[in-house]
């Protein structure tokens, strides 16, 4: 069993966090409003078992952070190809992609809302 369930980017506008991350993943989002809450998955296009859901939330309960849990995820086209569009989608690299040895290579940026993200390829 994968450790990791579910994961919640938050968002203080969820409209521009799903332009940066549609920008820089290469991913759409179903969004819906629930409870005064906007949310936006991430699709899922992969093997259930073999994929992790999230989603971008705007709420009043949580708020974007620049430290606490970081969380990584995988760029499609490979981190040189989503390092060059973080600052054109409006984000900013806070540590350029970095070697992980036989495990890939590895970035940190920061989102449009002020989020800490981890990048990985391989």
């Amino acid at each position: 069993m994968k450790i990791i369930n579910w994961f919640q980017i938050p968002a203080l506008n969820i409209d521009r966090a799903v332009k940066f991350y549609g920008e820089v993943f290469k991913v759409s989002f179903h969004q819906m409003e629930h409870n005064m809450e906007k949310h936006a998955f991430f699709a899922l296009d992969t093997i259930e078992s073999e994929r992790t859901g999230g989603e971008i939330v705007q709420s009043s309960r949580d708020k974007p952070a620049q430290d606490g849990v970081l969380i990584y995820l995988n760029v499609p086209d490979g981190i040189d190809v989503a390092l060059s569009l973080v600052e054109k989608a409006g984000g900013k690299i806070l540590m350029p992609k970095t070697s992980i040895g036989e495990n890939g290579v590895i970035a940190t940026i920061l989102d449009t809302e002020g989020n800490r993200i981890g990048i990985h390829s391989m």
